[in-house]
């Protein structure tokens, strides 16, 4: 279903005899995005996904779209946007665009009013054609983004700020709540498509499951994409199921590296293994954001279009959270856990004596390139206040660009991306035009900057057993173990110097690792514990904050959704739930994961990332 941009929303007749008409249109449904790029990172808080003109400092190319107006005529303008960087400078917006009607630019200029997402009221305009074009001209490079247009002669019409009712609003427009799509039976719906839920989705479809995938964005393998540019880390092929592995091995890329060209991490690669799976239904660009239950089970879970705005009806006996944020498990009433337990919970020795709300940051990667000739940069005045001591004379911003520590990883998280472009830019701007080293980054170019910022962090689900440190160090291996994992427990925290430079707003981490042997994730911890039908696999299952920092390694969340794929089949074949399948069926599992579902005669190229400080066999 294609969302029409243009619909009559009141046909009401004024005191005159004449009828009133409102226009309203979603600039996602675009038909031509231009250079700009669709953004549903923050559409759970602020009511939808948007269109964001992300140039780096160069103005993108025009969005436009054919409108059709009932009558010509006068119409008053609403644009739904923001103003950025106000958060941090009042000089000027960083992200300013125009409308344009015809190739016309319309005078005002959007992106300069509000610190928040908010109507802005562009005056009256004059509508000569009943068929326009209509289109957003950027004017900064630097991510103007747009959410919604009105064009409206109700003289009496005013725009919906509250984002509860204008989602209401929205729905009703376009009749969206009113005919959802169902897209059919299922045996497996799993939410989320990073390296976790792509090869649950593909373990499932090899052992016999029918399998729904739904992924909120265009791509898949989540930070391993090419829009946040995270390589895989921590090893496969390890006892005591030395086959698995082998689907991550055949579905990842050869190359490693953070913040690399986009070759790099072969997003078709992925995506040609899935769509090579006839057991599998693929949905890219649904966001999944409400899920039904009864008694403790989910019964459907709803996914809406972020380009068109369709909702479709999801339907299975078994589901699995692989969003990395735990969104279904928390839609559906799960337990769950966030930020730092206190020592005084599962008495663990790295753990503080009070417990907060710190948790992992998200990272805004970028890298520059030479060019043959020098490369000019904008002077901005509205980023961070920059000096010489603040400034890092580097070229590639990794994983340790890092910010959001202690803020909201969900309800915060468009101002923790905002943060991190606002420092990478910030900095860029000084190098290029102020340092006193400026002549060695003349001919640097910015080539990229994440605006899909990869997070560590956010709600972890809790099953029917909590991981926790000593578990690990200790090395307490537990019957049901499953996929192991291999790296240290790698915790990151603000970078003490980038703190003292920048107070309570660090930018940068640090990582502190302790050291471990190869542990098998038990398989308790890849379950809810309240709701029946709800597995996990990735960032999110049930761990402490101090076991996070091991088991979220991609090559480890690809393993543990080998697991729920084999899994999926062992409840399906045996009509239990994924606790049942730990009572009753786990050898059927232990077999599975014995026999292992990934093509076992792929040489292992993957020779990166795998964690060099990791204690490889036990001491005795």
């Amino acid at each position: 279903m294609k969302k029409l941009v243009f619909l009559l929303l009141f046909s009401q007749v004024n005191t005159y005899g004449q009828k009133n008409t409102t226009v309203f249109i979603e600039t996602e449904s675009f038909e031509n995005k231009g250079g700009w790029v669709i953004d549903q990172q923050f559409m759970d808080v602020m009511g939808s996904s948007f269109l964001m003109a992300h140039g780096m400092g160069i103005p993108v190319k025009d969005a436009s779209t054919k409108v059709t107006f009932p009558k010509k005529g006068k119409y008053r303008v609403y644009v739904r946007t923001l103003n950025w960087s106000s958060q941090w400078s009042q000089a000027e917006a960083a992200g300013q665009f125009q409308l344009a009607i015809d190739g016309i630019p319309l005078p005002k200029i959007y992106g300069k009013d509000h610190a928040e997402w908010a109507w802005t009221d562009g005056g009256e305009i004059a509508i000569s054609n009943k068929e326009i074009t209509l289109s957003l001209k950027d004017l900064t490079g630097f991510n103007g983004r747009c959410d919604a247009i009105i064009f409206t002669n109700d003289p009496d019409f005013k725009p919906i700020e509250d984002v509860k009712e204008l989602s209401q609003f929205r729905n009703d427009y376009f009749g969206f709540d009113d005919n959802p799509r169902d897209a059919g039976e299922f045996d497996f719906v799993i939410i989320g498509g990073g390296m976790a839920g792509t090869c649950a989705a593909i373990s499932a479809a090899r052992n016999g499951v029918k399998v729904a995938l739904i992924q909120n964005r265009p791509l898949l393998g989540g930070n391993n994409s090419s829009e946040v540019r995270v390589h895989l880390g921590g090893r496969i092929n390890l006892e005591p199921y030395p086959a698995l592995g082998n689907l991550v091995n055949e579905i990842g890329p050869d190359e490693g590296g953070n913040a690399q060209p986009k070759n790099y991490y072969e997003d078709d690669k992925k995506l040609n293994a899935v769509l090579n799976e006839p057991n599998i239904s693929l949905f890219l660009n649904h966001h999944a954001n409400k899920v039904e239950t009864e008694n403790g089970t989910i019964k459907k879970v709803f996914a809406t279009n972020i380009e068109t705005g369709e909702k479709v009806i999801f339907k299975a006996p078994l589901f699995a959270d692989c969003t990395g944020d735990g969104t279904i498990g928390l839609l559906a009433g799960a337990e769950f856990m966030t930020g730092r337990e206190a020592k005084s919970v599962y008495n663990e020795p790295t753990a503080p004596e009070v417990g907060d709300n710190l948790t992992m940051g998200a990272s805004v990667q970028w890298f520059s390139e030479k060019k043959d000739e020098p490369v000019t940069f904008p002077d901005i005045k509205w980023g961070m206040e920059w000096d010489e001591a603040k400034s890092e004379e580097i070229t590639k911003g990794d994983w340790e660009w890092e910010t959001g520590m202690g803020l909201d990883m969900t309800l915060d998280f468009e101002q923790i991306r905002d943060y991190g472009m606002l420092a990478v830019y910030s900095n860029w701007s000084y190098l290029k035009n102020k340092s006193v080293n400026k002549e060695k980054f003349k001919n640097e170019s910015i080539r990229w900057v994440a605006y899909i910022a990869g997070k560590r962090e956010s709600a972890r689900l809790k099953g029917d057993y909590v991981l926790i440190e000593q578990d690990l160090t200790e090395r307490r291996v537990y019957p049901d173990g499953t996929a192991p994992t291999s790296w240290t427990i790698d915790l990151h925290y603000p970078d003490p110097e980038n703190s003292k430079l920048f107070p309570g707003a660090a930018f940068k981490s640090i990582a502190i690792h302790t050291k471990i042997y190869p542990y098998p994730i038990p398989f308790r911890c890849l379950y809810s514990k309240n709701i029946n039908n709800l597995m996990m696999a990735g960032r999110d299952i049930s761990v402490s904050h101090v076991a996070l920092g091991t088991v979220r390694l991609m090559r480890t969340g690809g393993m543990m959704g080998e697991v729920l794929g084999m899994a999926a089949s062992v409840c399906t074949k045996e009509n239990t739930n994924p606790r049942g399948l730990y009572q009753k069926h786990f050898d059927q599992l232990e077999a599975l994961m014995i026999k292992g579902v990934g093509n076992p005669n792929i040489p292992n190229t993957q020779d990166y990332n795998r964690g060099g400080t990791l204690m490889e066999t036990q001491d005795r």
